[in-house]
């Protein structure tokens, strides 16, 4: 196991009416915030109103951004950086889900660069400070409510990238599960698969040694099987909605990867492919993961899938280990389709036009040398083809 820092201030306020708690919580920060958020759901599941209720009871005053897109463009960050100044605003409040909360980071870590905010996002520039951030969390995906991570488009250069800072970190993040009881089925199951990426993005090393931190990651993947058929066939679940919310926030907060080199795969690939075509974050995800197991699967990295088949997806651990790791790719698979992703990418209307330069661009300079299995350029363009 490697060594580590685990150190993660967000302040979480779990449960239903939680949200009674925000406007002092935030109080203690700032008293003027930017509200960011998508479209129209909000408003129809009442965080909308919660939130400017709390707000306006705590004398916080504050400006809003709203109809930031799903893969959140830098156009967003842009024009809620200039409202930041224009009305002399401390923090952001973001209500929504991944997509509001990560253009939310962006911005509060902009506001105090000059220059273009896809300098910082590229890595051109360095963020100097970032406003406090809240979040009201309202679909189960990203876990950005918990995560010093945020992810920016740029469609005008077909690029979609990840950038972080560790006061990315809200201050505050409220998780009431009722927020979610009216997510529509294709973005539960899109927010599940997105979930269970981030997990298996750790859980899949060559390093047995984090023993702690793999059995963490089986439990979070073995509670979003359980519950995501159950909250897509009873919305109102709050067993199900609940115990999804927990895992989107504990997948990706680094309690799953503590100890270990994980530098993602699937997920530069996906990135690229949402850059292209701009397709749901979590669907392509789905679709790519079985395939990109398939590719990977060899002599080296069997023992881990062996594990995975047994720990995660129960199978016979007396059965020859070759067949318990195609069985548990199988069965990956058969659940994405079960809860109504499709297979192929073709079914997105993604074709082969891209092929050569999604790969180069997802493979870049440096490739992925610590990665469960080092994948080319060609070894990308193979997984991506196989996909289609």
């Amino acid at each position: 196991m490697f060594n580590f820092t685990y150190d993660l201030p967000t302040k979480i306020l779990f449960g239903k009416d939680q949200i009674e708690n925000l406007g002092q919580e935030i109080k203690k920060y700032t008293d003027s915030v930017l509200l960011v958020y998508g479209g129209g759901s909000i408003k129809k599941n009442g965080s909308y109103d919660a939130a400017v209720r709390q707000l306006n009871e705590y004398g916080i005053r504050f400006e809003e951004l709203a109809g930031v897109a799903p893969n959140p463009r830098i156009e967003s960050v842009i024009e809620g950086v200039d409202i930041i100044r224009e009305n002399d605003l401390k923090g952001i409040l973001a209500v929504g889900g991944g997509s509001s909360i990560d253009c939310a980071k962006v911005i509060a870590g902009s506001v105090d660069y000059q220059g273009d905010p896809w300098d910082l996002v590229s890595g051109k520039a360095k963020y100097k400070s970032v406003l406090p951030i809240f979040t009201v969390l309202t679909l189960s995906a990203t876990g950005s409510e918990m995560d010093r991570n945020a992810v920016i488009s740029n469609t005008k250069l077909n690029a979609k990238l990840g950038t972080f800072h560790p006061d990315f970190l809200p201050k505050v993040s409220v998780l009431d599960p009722t927020y979610t009881f009216t997510v529509p089925n294709n973005q539960t199951a899109a927010g599940t698969a997105d979930i269970m990426s981030h997990i298996m993005e750790s859980y899949f090393s060559v390093d047995e040694s984090a023993f702690i931190s793999d059995r963490f990651a089986e439990s979070l993947l073995k509670a979003c099987i359980k519950y995501a058929p159950i909250a897509l066939t009873k919305p109102d679940d709050y067993e199900a909605r609940a115990n999804l919310m927990w895992a989107s926030t504990l997948g990706i907060n680094g309690i799953t990867s503590m100890g270990k080199k994980v530098p993602w795969s699937v997920h530069r690939i996906e990135h690229m492919l949402s850059a292209y075509y701009d397709i749901t974050h979590g669907t392509g995800l789905a679709i790519l993961t079985p395939h990109w197991m398939e590719y990977v699967l060899n002599e080296t990295t069997l023992p881990r899938f062996v594990t995975f088949g047994i720990n995660v997806w129960n199978i016979d651990a007396s059965l020859p280990k070759e067949q318990i790791a195609k069985t548990a790719i199988a069965k990956t698979r058969a659940f994405f389709s079960s809860i109504g992703i499709p297979e192929k990418l073709g079914e997105l209307g993604i074709d082969d036009t891209y092929l050569d330069e999604m790969a180069v661009r997802s493979h870049g300079p440096n490739g992925l040398p610590n990665a469960f299995m080092p994948i080319t350029v060609e070894d990308i363009r193979n997984i991506i083809k196989n996909s289609l």
